[in-house]
């Protein structure tokens, strides 16, 4: 009960966004508009549409990956009461000491956020890959996170 109105308030809120934003309007291929910003508009409603159907509860939390060019970042969200649980990120000491790609250092923070997790008792998640594609960085976290022992 609670999730499903949690659920479609997020749905809601985000039609609002959407409506004030304009960012589903025909407007991509302006001139004025860089690839740039395409690409990040596109990965915004992929994630829009990931985030109607993934939520985190405090038992089986949304496992949620971001990629910037540089680093890898990882979090354990609790949704219901919108809180982070836990965290882990590649400029953690222990593996930006570690010089190596950076799909190996996605790996270890999987690694990492398992964990974490562990020691908070929890063993399963929902992944939320952000709207990236499951490849790459992403796939390693997730690989990371699965050889640590979490089940998604």
């Amino acid at each position: 009960m609670l999730s499903t109105l949690v659920s479609s308030f997020a749905v809601k809120l985000v039609r609002l966004l959407v409506n004030n934003l304009n960012i589903w309007s025909g407007s991509i291929g302006q001139k004025n508009k860089s690839k740039m910003d395409a690409k990040v508009i596109r990965r915004q409603k992929i994630r829009y549409n990931i985030r109607k159907t993934v939520s985190g509860t405090p038992q089986r939390p949304r496992l949620s990956v971001f990629r910037s060019n540089a680093d890898t970042y990882a979090q354990l969200i609790d949704d219901v009461n919108g809180a982070t649980i836990a965290a882990a990120s590649t400029k953690d000491k222990d593996i930006s000491a570690q010089k190596s790609p950076k799909v190996t250092q996605s790996n270890l923070v999987g690694k990492a956020i398992a964990t974490k997790a562990a020691a908070l008792g929890i063993t399963t998640v929902v992944f939320d890959r952000g709207g990236y594609l499951y490849h790459g960085r992403i796939k390693a976290v997730a690989d990371g996170a699965r050889e640590g022992g979490l089940i998604f």
